[in-house]
């Protein structure tokens, strides 16, 4: 379902009051509404009372809530967007999209592949409501213009590809009693912090075929990982190498793709513009080709707003929006074959995990040394 009358304001509603609401969603929601697209935020909704009526008198939205069931009943919104930890995001997303409300909510999207199947269960049919994941850096022009140059054959195929969220946690970040808990964050760096550089990864070549994976757990005490490595292979034959830490002083995010005829590289941290982008020619390209490359056209960084746009044009338009469905989804599977294989010592193809598989349910498996129980057993051995 969508808002027949298109000169109606979208509603807009967020859960959660916490440092990404504050810092980019509802900033995202502005913004847009400055630009002249017709959305108000109606309500935000938080079980903290004190923390919620904070968050709405500084931000001046009109409704401050504790129960997500009666803020949807009373003020009906177009758009919920969730900013909550993970483990809430399965029961809040579908609470949501049952009203009626479309969805956009912060990665990861949920702990396992099953609650993104229920999820994806809860939506509606032709016209949505649909749920969106928050994957921002697909939206930046330099994604943009990278696809196209891959689409169009312009660079050749993609043979070697590199992706690194190499980043730099210390204890004081863990001694925060949720994190490094599969219970709370669902999974370690390939999950929380490298899942962005991953889903990029994807957006540009396309589907995955198999992984092969190590993880470990070298210097923090969590019951996840603090570091990850992995082969990819993707259906187009590229072969990928993905490195995700949160032991690394010196920090970078990166993509690099060595085509046929060029090196397409990001470097960049937690965002990127068009100035983070370099093409690299091989040898023999004429000059005035690969300044044609290198023309990325007008800058837009890569953002929660870039994706909020094309967000609610797909809801004025009753069309599933990027990032949802089976779109959404193919980040997580890949980081859930990445656990298996790792833990498993074994080789993961695309549509291997399913119901019945421990995969599917848990993105540790019930690994032996990786799950929480077996993590207690071990301790009190």
């Amino acid at each position: 379902m969508r808002p027949t009358d298109e000169n109606r304001p979208l509603k807009a509603a967020l859960v959660g009051a916490g440092g990404i609401a504050r810092g980019s969603h509802l900033p995202a929601l502005r913004q847009l509404a400055a630009e002249g697209v017709p959305l108000e935020v109606v309500a935000a909704v938080d079980i903290d009372d004190d923390a919620v009526r904070r968050f709405c008198a500084e931000g001046d939205i009109p409704n401050a809530y504790t129960d997500l069931q009666r803020m949807l009943d009373e003020q009906q919104p177009d758009l919920v967007t969730i900013c909550t930890p993970p483990t809430l995001h399965r029961e809040q997303t579908v609470t949501a999209l049952r009203s009626g409300a479309w969805v956009w909510c912060e990665k990861p999207p949920c702990p396992s592949l099953e609650e993104f199947d229920a999820i994806e269960a809860a939506e509606g049919q032709d016209g949505g409501p649909y749920a969106a994941i928050v994957f921002q850096h697909r939206f930046g022009s330099g994604a943009r213009h990278v696809r196209k140059l891959l689409a169009d054959g312009e660079v050749g195929r993609p043979l070697v590809a590199h992706c690194q969220t190499t980043w730099y946690r210390n204890d004081a970040y863990y001694s925060v009693p949720w994190r490094g808990r599969w219970a709370t964050e669902g999974g370690g760096p390939a999950m929380g912090h490298g899942i962005h550089q991953m889903d990029l990864l994807l957006d540009i070549l396309g589907p995955w075929a198999e992984v092969r994976a190590m993880a470990g757990r070298l210097v923090h005490d969590v019951e996840t990982e603090d570091v990850s490595t992995a082969l990819v292979r993707f259906r187009n034959g590229a072969l990928a190498t993905v490195v995700n830490s949160v032991l690394s002083p010196d920090e970078v995010s990166r993509i690099r793709i060595d085509c046929e005829r060029a090196t397409l590289e990001l470097t960049h941290l937690y965002g990127y513009g068009n100035d983070d982008w370099r093409i690299t020619p091989a040898p023999g390209v004429p000059d005035e080709q690969a300044a044609a490359w290198r023309d990325f056209g007008p800058d837009v960084p890569s953002s929660h707003l870039a994706q909020l746009r094309e967000l609610v044009a797909s809801i004025r338009a009753g069309e599933r929006p990027r990032s949802s469905g089976a779109d959404g989804r193919t980040s997580l599977e890949l980081i859930s074959a990445l656990y298996k294989s790792a833990f498993t010592d074994t080789t993961v193809r695309a549509g291997d995990i399913g119901p019945g598989d421990p995969y599917y349910t848990a993105l540790h498996g019930g690994a032996p040394g990786w799950s929480p129980s077996t993590r207690t057993e071990e301790a009190h051995a």
